[in-house]
């Protein structure tokens, strides 16, 4: 089998449409990959693959000069004449000579700096001039593993169908587009692709586009993940030291000059490697560069690799990038993994301006059928020959996902993993029909994973079934699924079912319809601010029973959609029967004087009185959320919104509780709330989120009603970001039924502070500081201020945070520290 893709591979390679073709080595006959390879005063170009293996598409015969330029080469020029397709031009490149004889070098003026100096106070005027174009675009990424166990947390990986061998190596992703891009600086751009393909998937669609290959070093920083700092940023010097490596002519009679970038501090956002600039125009030649992961706050990432060649043409003494890849290689739990992504910009066009509709909210779309392109079209517009195992990836896994995608094969799978066993009863139950794609779940009798304890049902756990239906989600979005949760409290002796019926109609808005119903315990917040597992450890070891809880029976529908892309509006109908509960166990793990407060919020120690009188009500509700300046991407499979993050992002809310058995439980609720996110460039980054709400005819409503602020007294931060929770405020001790406010901001550093601190700069960690306050009606405003450092543990295993808080109400002044596990985010 291994032979046939290898001839396969062959034959694919030697029927290439290619106009002008060839192997490109140096002095010893070792193949130069990324080697850019163009026409002569054109925009025209391509890219040597991994194997020296060019294509270039010259349209024409008769004379056409070949300029060959690779990094730390000499340019060759190599003018062929062809009488036909395709000719072969292989060549042979020599190392380029660095000069340093007409440069004086002294200890008070270092060449490399007055070179860099040129670079900066001219940057503007080159950008501008690759401000607004059009031209061709292509992209090829390819994503490898290696030691890649049989099981991840006991789950069974296999061979993801085809990629990996036995040993867990193996290519698990490959794909490429070809598009047109139209685009002005420093954001505004639109892509039509023209073709799509992804190995192993002959129905998929590409991810990889324009967008995400935007590099600007022009630009003071670059986003990869972090704000990483351009060699000829405006503050450059604070970051980076220069030296002159050498000169060297290029094949238009210019001075390059080759600067070796040195970063100052090692734990800074900065580049390390080569940057080349033209003399007089001080334009980017090329760029070399390495990221550590690290400095880009992504530890499991090793080492990123950007590389970027630009070429002169005379005509309108534009330098304009032509080839740029990104490789990456990374590594986590004795998993490795390694990519390259590379970009080819050919036939450009130069505009001075665009008309006012060019660009619009639409940022890419593709071309009907652009995922069913044959081996002819790409044979004839990949600028980028496929390697051997590239083009053996793609034979092997098309072979392989037709095989597996077949009715057969399907049928067959299911068979066997759908056999019943004896203790599924008890273990679980999973049914599935990939060829209809359909599927059943049953939780069996002992759900684990559900287990938790509270001191009002003690004990308790999960079980359930659900049915759910795919069909149609890969053509129109069309999803459905249906499921029921029994959850059984071992002290209070009692099951209570849900239902729920969830549909999306569609994945161009998104439109989705839930109907639930039944019997369950609610905190009183409904955003529940402690979460099971932290309760259970809370109660058992502490003996602080944090969660106050209630019993809710309901029926009710949910309706959302996207209207337009800015707007999403979601409408909620409910009738609700609730009930107060009481402690009903006093269990513990750990002996102590301490006992367990009451389920009553309002009164802990007493057991007897409830925090509410049963009774009855129906809501409604209606949220609108806006995102200002959203754009979107039109794929054939689904229409993806990206937000604008120079926005804000607005929520309007109106909830109405009307048919309650008395009316002094009917109210109507107005909220409002601002989130932000306002980007410091390298100094970090401010997140605001402000909420405001009043209530109308709230004076005598149920407690469950009130509005509850997320407080904390676990000392044990569960998310990524503070910016929805007091870090200790008590749990319902503000809650009010009348008018609120409340706001919360952090900013983050991302280690512009926290790098240039010796010793503490050796714990790549971001300093964080918050602030939050809380204003009701009738009692001081609450406030508190957190100094923290984030991004903390052990080798590439950065899940902790640790913050100290001072609050302050009424004259009292609290002290505390709050341990972020982000981890719990996974075991939740």
């Amino acid at each position: 089998m291994k032979k046939f893709y290898l001839l396969l591979s062959l034959l694919v390679s030697f029927f290439s449409f290619a106009q002008i073709r060839g192997t490109i080595t140096d002095n010893k006959g070792i193949p130069l990959s990324l080697v850019t390879i163009l026409e002569e005063n054109t925009y025209n170009g391509t890219s040597s693959n991994e194997h020296g293996n060019y294509e270039l598409n010259i349209k024409k015969t008769g004379k056409h000069t070949i300029v060959f330029q690779y990094l730390g080469f000499k340019t060759q020029k190599i003018t062929v004449s062809i009488d036909k397709f395709p000719f072969i031009q292989n060549i042979k490149l020599v190392e380029e000579n660095l000069s340093l004889s007409e440069v004086v070098i002294n200890s008070k003026d270092n060449p490399a700096n007055a070179v860099i100096r040129q670079a900066i106070a001219n940057k503007k005027e080159n950008s501008e001039k690759t401000a607004r174009f059009k031209a061709d675009f292509y992209s090829r990424g390819i994503f490898k593993v290696k030691d890649l166990p049989k099981k991840i947390l006991g789950q069974k990986i296999g061979d993801l169908d085809g990629a990996v061998d036995s040993t867990g190596t193996g290519i698990i992703y490959l794909s490429e587009t070809v598009s047109k891009i139209i685009f002005e600086k420093p954001d505004n751009l639109k892509e039509r692709i023209i073709a799509s393909k992804i190995s192993g998937d002959n129905k998929g669609f590409s991810y990889n586009t324009a967008r995400s290959t935007i590099y600007d070093f022009y630009e003071n920083t670059l986003d990869f993940n972090s704000k990483m700092i351009s060699p000829i940023a405006d503050n450059a010097f604070n970051y980076y030291k220069y030296k002159l490596e050498g000169t060297f002519q290029d094949d238009n009679n210019l001075m390059i000059n080759k600067i070796k970038v040195i970063a100052k501090r090692d734990a800074e956002p900065v580049f390390e490697g080569y940057i080349y600039i033209v003399e007089d125009s001080w334009a980017i030649y090329a760029v070399d560069l390495d990221i550590k992961g690290y400095r880009m706050h992504q530890e499991y990432v090793d080492v990123m690799k950007i590389k970027q060649n630009f070429n002169y043409n005379k005509n309108n003494k534009i330098w304009a990038k032509n080839t740029q890849s990104l490789e990456f290689s990374a590594g986590i739990f004795g998993i490795k993994f390694n990519g390259k992504f590379s970009y080819v910009y050919s036939n450009y066009e130069f505009e001075k301006a665009f008309a006012k509709k060019t660009f619009t909210n639409e940022i890419v779309s593709f071309e009907d059928n652009s995922n069913k392109k044959d081996t002819t079209f790409w044979n004839k517009n990949r600028p980028i020959p496929l390697t051997l195992e590239e083009s053996t990836d793609y034979v092997k896994k098309d072979s392989v996902h037709k095989v597996r995608n077949s009715k057969t094969y399907l049928d067959s799978i299911d068979k066997k993993n759908n056999k019943f066993k004896i203790l599924s009863p008890i273990t679980g139950y999973h049914w599935k029909n990939s060829s209809q794609k359909k599927s059943f779940n049953y939780d069996g009798l002992l759900n684990l994973s559900s287990l938790s304890f509270n001191t009002v049902q003690g004990w308790n756990l999960d079980s359930g079934f659900s049915f759910r239906d795919w069909a149609a989600e890969e053509e129109k979005g069309k999803s459905t699924s249906i499921s029921t949760k029994f959850n059984y409290g071992f002290s209070d002796y009692r099951l209570r079912l849900t239902a729920n019926y969830y549909h999306r109609f569609n994945n161009q808005n998104y439109a989705t319809l839930t109907v639930s119903g039944g019997s369950k315990v609610n905190q009183f917040n409904p955003e529940e601010p402690i979460t099971k597992f932290i309760n259970s450890v809370s109660s058992l070891f502490f003996v602080d029973n944090y969660m106050k809880l209630y019993n809710k029976e309901f029926a009710g529908a949910t309706y959302a959609q996207d209207l337009g892309n800015n707007f999403n509006l979601k409408g909620k109908l409910e009738y609700q029967q609730r009930k107060p509960l009481f402690n009903t166990t006093d269990h513990v793990f750990v002996k102590s004087d301490d006992i367990y407060s009451s389920n009553n919020p309002l009164l802990p120690d007493d057991n007897l009185t409830p925090a509410f009188e049963e009774h009855h009500l129906t809501k409604a509700s209606v949220l609108a959320r806006v995102n200002f300046g959203t754009k979107y991407i039109s794929r054939p499979d689904g229409k993806l919104n990206i937000r604008n993050y120079d926005y804000p992002t607005l929520y309007f809310g109106y909830e109405n509780a009307f048919a309650s058995n008395e009316n002094k439980y009917q109210f109507q609720l107005i909220t409002s709330q601002i989130r932000y996110d306002f980007n410091a460039g390298n100094k970090g980054t401010l997140g605001i989120n402000l909420k405001a709400g009043t209530f109308i005819h709230g004076e005598n409503i149920s407690f469950v009603d009130y509005k509850h602020f997320n407080g904390n007294r676990t000392h044990i931060g569960t998310t990524d970001r503070y910016l929805n929770v007091f870090n200790l405020l008590p749990y319902y001790s503000n809650s009010t039924n009348d008018s609120y406010f409340e706001a919360h901001l952090e900013h983050n550093d991302k280690g512009y502070i926290m790098n240039k601190i010796p010793l503490l700069n050796k714990l790549n960690s971001t300093l964080v500081l918050g602030f939050h306050a809380l204003a009701v009606p009738e009692t001081k405003p609450y406030t508190e201020v957190t100094v923290g450092l984030d991004n903390l543990g052990f080798g590439k295993l950065k899940v902790f945070r640790f913050d100290y808080v001072h609050s302050f109400q009424n004259g009292v002044q609290e002290n505390g520290v709050v341990f972020g596990l982000k981890i719990l985010n996974i075991l939740e």
